[in-house]
């Protein structure tokens, strides 16, 4: 016990220095810089630990590189369509493309996201529907089958994915399946040495050098994408898992939005599927043209945008703002968790007081708790404005979708959070076609059919113990 005072000397003294490396050194915003030092403060001990695991920023260094024949092709091409733009020459398939040039230059440029426009796309909003499709389109595989979910399940819709995936293997087709450490952390050796055995590769996403003890855990991998052949690709945000198929008690129907793309943009797609797989895998993909053989007869406009915490630019984000931004007529937003930081808060502010018609749906049942009292605590903010809200009562609402007047839509991975914005690897498709964005605003009227408005007055009328939980879920935010 001598040692006490000493031991807790030297916690202080740490606590006091990781503080000031907090400040000056590690230049985050004021707002997360903030809610550690209130970590530190209040559990000076487990705040510590906490930041080691949770608080640490990763290196900006590119942790994704690729083949000098590929980046060059790309960067090539990127540099084409950015001029194009400057000088007024892009080509457009439909003219209400021409409106949003400046939000495609800034995706080329802090993205390298081309435009594709000979995209095909379907939408699926149900999973049995979506999971039908990909597991039909798995079935036609001739070459290959990349695959990167969030979280993959040992359950029933696993063991189906993972039959497919035996079965093309013993057919020599490539099959590749990435998964995050994370969100698939329950699944076992067994799974994944059944595909193995068959010819499969399977990869995890940040693995921890040591057993359950992960110093990358906050750093997760939250893309979703399938591409089958270099032809076909899905993007949104059904994972692996019988609750996407509506078969969880807890939550009940589960309501997300997917898509399927047939075009260019599944070359961009396989680009990143291959920078991720070759970050986490020994076994590097090389620059092949037959992993690109993407087609389409479609007229749908797509960017593929991808962001993550080794980004200097949250460029999902700064992609949202800017179609908000753009907003003349209405903005409809679904999203499960709603934790904007200020930019974005203040933009859809903006466009609520511009007389745009912001309407926002999130869902009644939380997975996690702590986040949905900071959702709450956020949409009081736009109530308040003057924008409408919805609150999903059929089941649980996982959608991440955002369309804008009728003429441009964006659904993926990402959800209106800090988490999604600056912690995870996320990826969305941005689609320019007023077809695809009067489908996605159809589907949203649908929704408000099994939802309930939350005006302000109910807002207001909230009790103590729901403000006392919102607060400290709203102090919190920044870090979640």
């Amino acid at each position: 016990m001598i040692f006490l005072p000493y031991v807790l000397s030297v916690i202080l003294i740490l606590n006091v220095l990781l503080a000031l490396a907090i400040i000056f050194l590690e230049r985050r915003d004021a707002s997360s810089t903030w809610a550690w030092l209130m970590v530190l403060l209040f559990i000076p001990i487990a705040g510590f630990f906490l930041y080691l695991v949770f608080g640490r920023k990763l290196s900006k260094k590119e942790i994704f590189t690729w083949d000098k024949k590929s980046r060059l092709g790309l960067l090539t091409a990127v540099q084409d369509q950015l001029r194009s733009i400057k000088d007024h020459t892009l080509k457009v398939y439909h003219e209400d493309i021409v409106p949003y040039e400046d939000l495609i230059y800034m995706q080329l440029k802090n993205n390298d996201a081309l435009l594709t426009q000979n995209n095909e796309v379907e939408i699926f909003t149900d999973g049995q529907k979506k999971f039908h499709a990909l597991l039909e389109d798995l079935e036609q595989a001739q070459e290959h089958i990349h695959l990167l979910y969030y979280i993959v399940r040992d359950d029933q819709l696993g063991q189906r994915l993972a039959d497919v995936l035996v079965r093309k293997a013993e057919q020599n087709v490539e099959v590749k399946l990435l998964y995050d450490d994370m969100g698939s952390r329950k699944l076992g050796r067994k799974y994944i040495r059944r595909i193995e055995e068959a010819g499969g590769m399977v990869e995890s996403f940040f693995p921890p050098l040591i057993p359950k003890l992960n110093m990358k855990i906050n750093y997760r991998n939250h893309r979703k994408l399938a591409i089958i052949d270099g032809k076909i690709g899905y993007i949104g945000g059904f994972n692996i898992g019988d609750e996407y198929l509506g078969y969880s008690k807890r939550f009940g129907y589960w309501r997300d939005t997917h898509v399927r793309l047939v075009g260019g943009a599944v070359n961009n797609m396989q680009t990143r599927f291959i920078l991720d797989w070759n970050h986490a895998s020994r076994d590097d993909i090389f620059y092949d043209e037959r992993y690109f053989q993407a087609d389409g007869e479609g007229d749908v406009g797509v960017q593929i945008i991808s962001s993550g915490p080794d980004s200097d630019w949250e460029q999902i984000k700064n992609g949202y703002i800017k179609m908000i931004m753009s907003a003349k007529e209405y903005v409809y937003i679904q999203t499960p968790y709603f934790i904007p930081d200020d930019s974005l808060l203040d933009a859809m502010r903006i466009a609520v007081l511009s007389g745009v018609d912001v309407r926002i749906m999130i869902p009644n049942k939380p997975d996690h708790p702590f986040v949905y009292w900071a959702t709450y605590s956020n949409i009081g903010e736009l109530l308040k404005a003057g924008a409408t809200v919805y609150i999903y009562q059929k089941g649980f609402l996982h959608a991440k979708t955002l369309v804008v007047d009728g003429n441009i839509a964006s659904v993926g991975t990402a959800n209106i959070d800090v988490r999604s914005f600056r912690l995870n690897f996320e990826v969305n498709a941005f689609l320019y076609h007023p077809k695809i964005a009067h489908v996605l605003a159809d589907r949203f009227h649908e929704d408000i059919t099994d939802s309930t408005e939350l005006t302000f007055k109910l807002y207001k009328n909230r009790s103590t113990w729901v403000k006392f939980k919102e607060a400290i879920a709203r102090l919190l935010s920044p870090i979640l």
